[in-house]
């Protein structure tokens, strides 16, 4: 099993603010998948990629506002810390912890 796989409160220092939102990482044989709530929509996670605690992923959001967004975070137990970034924007610290295994 992957060190992702769980749900995750995730904070995201944006220059609009901190943002939160949920995200849950399962694996099934052996495939990661994930999705991601906030703002009032559930978005899927693409290109999710793991390399040992390292993990990076690719999501569209339309609230607040549209943006596809890269995701690159190091995970250490229930923690985990990384950025994220908005195509050209400059990136932003996220930070997370495991809510539930």
């Amino acid at each position: 099993m992957n060190t992702i796989a769980g749900t995750w409160l995730l904070r995201m220092k944006t220059p609009i603010g901190t943002m939160e939102a949920t995200y849950t990482f399962e694996e099934t044989d052996g495939v990661l998948r994930g999705s991601a709530s906030g703002f009032g929509e559930t978005t899927p996670l693409t290109d999710l990629e793991a390399e040992g605690n390292r993990f990076s992923w690719r999501q569209r959001i339309t609230r607040p506002m549209r943006l596809n967004l890269d995701y690159s975070v190091v995970v250490d137990g229930d923690s985990l810390s990384g950025e994220s970034r908005a195509g050209r924007l400059p990136r932003t610290s996220v930070t997370g912890e495991r809510i539930s295994a």
